[in-house]
């Protein structure tokens, strides 16, 4: 099992630093909004690279499981994302190209990759949500279409969406994992109703999303009627493998340091010289490191040709108690100026204390949906009691 790169790696390395420069050199930072988007995605396309995550029979790079590793440390640490293109490009677009029909592929997968659409998933609903096969939200066939009726919530960006990949009920079997449909929803379709939900750092991000006899053709149904739950748990194991947060807790660690080393702490101490502060901090370190190790070993076992099973569950699990862990070290460091702080509200007071405080406590309050997106921690508690410890 190899665990330190190689001279290609290194070599690989290189040139993505040099394509971040590239697109932005000097004190220029990524700020998340449209023309930056726009400008990343059109740097990154112009080497291949916005589809850095598909096979290469789907256009995609042909990189190795150790090179999007490479990836995914040099953007965290430039602030960029690793990709442009959202739950099309890292979730949907994997789907299709395992259980897509050629046509779906044709269709869809062109503007996935130019982002000219967005996606959304429409997989939770008040009553399912880490139990998702308890859904209710069902879709009956009528001709050529699939009348839907139902509702989904938390369905993050469904406001900014185009089309949602959703999970409906069409059928009953002795389990209720059968009986469920994966079909592919045009979110202007009539019927369809979008509803905000502001969370608690105080931002527009989730959404409830209501169905009353919306239409969608039998051509969007991804996989056979009645074998949703298959493609579904092929696309959650994915989403938990990238749930490690190892790059973002690396990340939060570096900048964490320098900001305990500006805080008085007690004693006349600088709060990074305290020493309950510094012990717990060097504790998270440790399990990060631990934790890097363990990704590296899964990505080791990617390259070798295996899933990563229940592994994703392990790596989701201890990476969400840590990037947890290290935005509450900043709520500690911020002081008083962890107060609640709202952005999306027209009177809210603007930047007040360090200018780090305020987008940190933003990713505090953020991240304590951690544990319960992608399936919350009783969920894979249960996961690897079953297929780890065979309980």
């Amino acid at each position: 099992m190899r665990l330190e790169l190689s001279p290609a790696d290194l070599a690989f390395r290189q040139e993505a630093r040099a394509l971040i420069a590239e697109a932005f050199s000097g004190a220029e930072t990524y700020d998340g909004g449209p023309a930056h988007e726009a400008r990343w995605h059109a740097a990154l396309a112009r080497r291949g690279w916005e589809v850095s995550k598909w096979p290469e029979a789907f256009g995609g790079p042909g990189w190795s499981a150790t090179q999007h590793f490479i990836w995914e440390r040099e953007t965290t640490a430039a602030g960029l994302p690793a990709q442009v293109g959202g739950m099309g490009m890292g979730m949907l677009a994997p789907i299709l190209f395992a259980y897509g029909a050629p046509e779906q592929q044709a269709r869809f997968l062109p503007d996935i990759r130019a982002n000219r659409v967005r996606w959304c998933q429409g997989y939770s609903e008040p009553e399912a949500g880490s139990d998702l096969a308890a859904l209710r939200t069902t879709a009956r066939q009528e001709g050529d279409d699939y009348i839907i009726d139902g509702e989904k919530i938390w369905t993050s960006g469904a406001h900014h969406a185009d089309w949602m990949f959703c999970l409906t009920r069409t059928g009953q079997g002795s389990r209720k994992q059968e009986g469920i449909t994966f079909l592919l929803v045009d979110l202007r379709s009539p019927g369809i109703q979008i509803h905000p939900i502001i969370s608690l750092d105080g931002r527009h991000g989730f959404n409830r999303v209501t169905f009353d006899s919306v239409r969608a053709p039998v051509a969007n149904r991804v996989g056979r009627e009645g074998e949703g739950w298959t493609v579904a748990k092929g696309l959650l194991t994915h989403e938990r493998t990238g749930q490690a947060y190892v790059s973002l807790s690396l990340s939060l660690l570096s900048r964490l340091r320098e900001a305990a080393a500006e805080i008085p702490g007690s004693q006349g101490r600088r709060l990074i010289d305290d020493p309950g502060f510094a012990a717990r901090l060097s504790l998270a370190a440790i399990e990060l490191e631990a934790l890097a190790m363990t990704e590296l070993r899964t990505l080791s076992q990617v390259e070798a040709g295996e899933a990563p099973g229940a592994q994703s569950s392990l790596l989701k699990l201890k990476g969400t108690d840590i990037v947890q862990r290290m935005t509450e070290f900043f709520v500690e460091c911020a002081g008083p100026y962890a107060a609640p702080w709202f952005p999306d509200l027209a009177d809210h007071p603007g930047q007040v204390g360090p200018t780090w405080a305020q987008p940190e406590v933003v990713r505090y309050l953020e991240g304590r949906a951690a544990s319960i997106a992608g399936g919350s921690d009783e969920i894979q508690r249960n996961i690897i009691a079953k297929h780890v410890l065979k309980l």
